[in-house]
């Protein structure tokens, strides 16, 4: 049981510092602007708060005698106080060591646990690099992480207990993310800090995984994301570096209204770091994505939802609307902005004010033969590219590891896609088509592109009302081929 003790401040109090020598449980030092005091504590150590109070301000024991008569008599009892949300905790302060050597996950979680009960707080991580565990962030609790501060997952699989989560579009029991939030409104993530998935171990272990077998699946070999947030609304994480993650760096599930603001995510480089995604947007309405750079080893955007020929009628896997993507850099990955696999519904999403300096696919709609999608109000604009090799439109089939469980093929529909005021270097402008028989695919209008291609030629196939308007590939205009 956790208690908070307030007392209103009318001279330079003595509580801070000296106390956590004293086996009281800080919350943080008192800011000298501040006029009441807080302290937490448990039920165990009301009896040392007690003499210490005595020993501090000789002339209150009389107060120290009454709480513990009030406690004993059962008239004291734990509360958790709404102004404590803007108390901050550094994680020092909280036995974490940042040397990069020690396991914190006991410590953080205890902090995060204890800013909890008493009502929030932000946990402040600075000066060091701290080894961790699966940690569980708390509604009311936030992080921040200092310019000089690494958070880093631990390599030990051990470390990341087994249970129920959300991943490809299912819930299964598999291991959780470095960092979890969950039902986590108003949620915080800010600081230069870094966000480290040591991931090395774990790309390793994939590809031996593979090598033995070539159709394992990304799941057999279990690798923590660095960051799960679910079921919350009102989130902002801003400038965090994101970096090595062992699978899918951030992902979001079953959100709305938020901020993802001046992130960086990064993987090693000249070797492959499978499943690496960048964010991940999974049945969430109102999201904002600004100021990112990506350079990792998957999709760099991926807006997911479920998969399977019931696809629909999973109410666990709300439609993805409503998301911007704007000023972001994209310098490695399978795509800008990708559209499944495991998705259903997909609309509303604007892409726009974007520099692409890798190889990458700008705009990536993949269609599963296995599951029935609705691709719709799709729109890239302002985008300048720099590179080689990919498309800048690709909408195709996605036959990794489908199954229809003996249903017959669903029917799916992509329309209302544009892509306008593009222009720069690239590989190809389009390859078009769908699921034979499946994929009615409609609406694409391409205006104003001023590109300079390796390959002029284009793909498209069953397109209805496809719209070339001011096309130019390598100084000549195009005439559509349809």
């Amino acid at each position: 049981m956790c208690a908070w003790l307030v007392f209103y401040r009318p001279v330079k109090t003595p509580f801070s510092r000296p106390l956590s020598r004293h086996g009281i449980a800080m919350i943080d030092d008192v800011q000298a602007s501040v006029d009441f005091v807080y302290f937490t504590f448990y039920k165990s150590e009301m009896y040392s708060f007690a003499k210490l109070f005595c020993r501090i301000l000789p002339g209150h024991r009389w107060v120290a005698l009454g709480l513990l008569l009030l406690w004993g008599s059962g008239i004291l009892t734990a509360t958790a106080q709404t102004p404590l949300a803007g108390i901050r905790v550094n994680a020092v302060d909280c036995g974490a060591r940042g040397d990069g050597v020690t396991l914190n996950t006991r410590f953080l979680q205890t902090a995060i646990d204890r800013l909890a009960a008493g009502g929030g707080g932000t946990l402040v991580l600075s000066n060091g690099i701290y080894l961790s565990g699966a940690l569980f962030l708390q509604p009311g609790v936030n992080l921040e992480l200092a310019a000089d501060t690494v958070l880093r997952g631990s390599t030990n699989i051990l470390d990341y207990p087994k249970g129920r989560t959300r991943v490809e579009g299912q819930l299964i029991d598999w291991i959780p993310a470095l960092l979890n939030a969950d039902h986590c409104d108003h949620l915080r993530l800010s600081g230069q800090g870094t966000l480290d998935g040591n991931g090395e171990i774990f790309y390793q272990a994939f590809w031996a995984a593979r090598k033995r077998d070539p159709k394992v699946t990304n799941l057999a070999v279990e690798r923590p994301r660095l960051l799960l947030i679910q079921h919350s609304q009102d989130v902002q994480i801003t400038g965090v570096h994101f970096k090595n993650s062992g699978f899918w760096n951030l992902h979001l599930y079953r959100c709305q209204d938020v901020l993802l603001e001046n992130l960086h995510f990064t993987v090693l480089e000249n070797q492959r770091c499978p499943s690496t995604d960048g964010t991940d947007v999974d049945s969430c309405q109102r999201v904002t994505i600004r100021g990112c750079v990506y350079r990792v080893d998957d999709d760099c955007i991926c807006l997911k939802g479920t998969k399977g020929p019931f696809a629909l009628d999973d109410t666990d896997s709300p439609p993805v609307e409503h998301i911007r993507v704007e000023n972001c850099i994209f310098e490695r990955g399978g795509g800008v902005v990708t559209l499944g696999s495991e998705a259903t519904l997909v609309r509303d999403v604007v892409v726009t004010n974007c520099r692409v300096t890798g190889p990458i696919n700008v705009a990536l709609l993949k269609l599963r033969p296995d599951t029935p999608q609705h691709y719709e109000d799709i729109h890239y604009s302002d985008i300048t590219l720099d590179s080689t090799n990919r498309a800048i439109l690709a909408i195709q089939p996605w036959k990794q590891f489908f199954d229809l469980k003996g249903q017959q093929p669903p029917k799916s529909i992509v329309r209302n896609i544009t892509l306008s005021n593009i222009k720069g270097n690239y590989g190809t402008l389009a390859n078009i088509q769908g699921n034979a028989n499946q994929t009615e695919i409609s609406d694409i209008k391409l205006t104003n592109i001023n590109v300079h291609l390796q390959t002029e030629e284009y793909k498209v196939a069953s397109v209805k009302n496809l719209i070339f308007d001011q096309v130019t590939i390598n100084g000549k205009p195009v005439t559509l081929k349809n």
